[in-house]
């Protein structure tokens, strides 16, 4: 069994939260109305090469970098979107559907008696409504709403040591990107959830372990 920890934080989107799907159901959704035949791989392609360069920019709301993103993947693709149907697509995001083992998983974490928390680059009443799709308590909270910054900036990790004090925080996430190089530059323990079973680039994040999804941590950590 692995070293015992007080808090476990998530990443929620890509980790909790299958965003993909969202993504290109909302799109390819939007497109239908618009007459748009639309190439999902190419879309999917497009938003995970633009929202990084959206979010380096000066600070906004999430929901303006989804709107943003959105027209610019469009634009990509040939299809010029409208502000009326981005905003359509970022006012989508509270229903895109959690992963079938997340509920279950996080379920079996916190009745081991770990605290929970999510650590997500979004708006407060965006993951509100994500978040009433699972049926744990989160206690800890930080978005990019509220430390005005985008992971793999270090504000949600700093702010989140400030508020559980001297706690033993493990950090479990999808992304090498935003969540586990940060940790890793902050020396604070993860748990990269490999769900797209990708190659760790050389030279990059060492994560404490890699579990293929939710259910593969809760087994990782024996509960």
């Amino acid at each position: 069994m692995p070293a015992d920890y007080d808090v476990i934080t998530f990443d929620c989107y890509g980790t909790l939260i299958d965003w993909e799907r969202g993504i290109a159901t909302a799109l390819t959704q939007l497109a239908e109305r618009a007459g748009v035949l639309l190439d999902q791989p190419a879309a999917l392609a497009a938003f995970h090469t633009i929202e990084p360069t959206v979010q380096a920019g000066e600070f906004r709301p999430y929901r303006e970098v989804l709107a943003e993103t959105a027209r610019r993947a469009a634009f990509q693709l040939g299809w010029p979107m409208d502000d009326d149907t981005a905003d359509r697509f970022a006012a989508s995001l509270p229903a895109w559907p959690p992963f079938p083992d997340t509920d279950a998983a996080l379920q079996r974490i916190a009745a081991a008696g770990y605290r929970i928390g999510i650590l997500s680059n979004v708006d407060d009443d965006l993951l509100a409504g994500s978040l009433a799709q699972f049926s744990v308590e989160v206690p800890i909270i930080v978005t990019a709403q509220q430390v005005r910054s985008y992971k793999p900036a270090h504000g949600h990790f700093l702010a989140t040591r400030e508020r559980i004090g001297g706690l033993r925080w493990l950090h479990a996430a999808q992304s090498l990107f935003h969540d586990i190089a940060p940790a890793a530059e902050l020396g604070l323990p993860a748990v990269w959830v490999n769900r797209k079973h990708e190659q760790r680039p050389e030279g990059g994040p060492r994560p404490l372990a890699t579990v293929d999804d939710l259910t593969g941590l809760a087994n990782w950590l024996g509960v």
